[in-house]
């Protein structure tokens, strides 16, 4: 059963949310519909199906579990400004 639902929005997105719906050939309502629905999903965030647009945007590059970003960000400052 649809039920009608009444959002106060930004312009500007609402209209950025038309053509980005538009452009996967979907409506705006059921676009949102889609997204409130996999945000209150029963399934746990990390067993849900990642979509093959995001899959692609990995780079493969797999990060030691022991990496230390600091210290890496550290040295790298240290020798730019030597």
């Amino acid at each position: 059963m649809d039920t009608k639902l009444t959002l106060k929005l930004n312009q500007k997105v609402i209209e950025k949310a038309k053509i980005f719906a538009s452009d996967r050939k979907l409506s705006l309502s059921r676009l949102i519909e889609n997204y409130l629905n996999s945000l209150t999903s029963d399934q746990p965030a990390d067993e849900r199906e990642i979509s093959p647009f995001v899959k692609s945007l990995t780079s493969g590059v797999k990060i030691p579990a022991d990496f230390d970003y600091k210290k890496d960000r550290a040295d790298y400052l240290d020798n730019k400004y030597k």
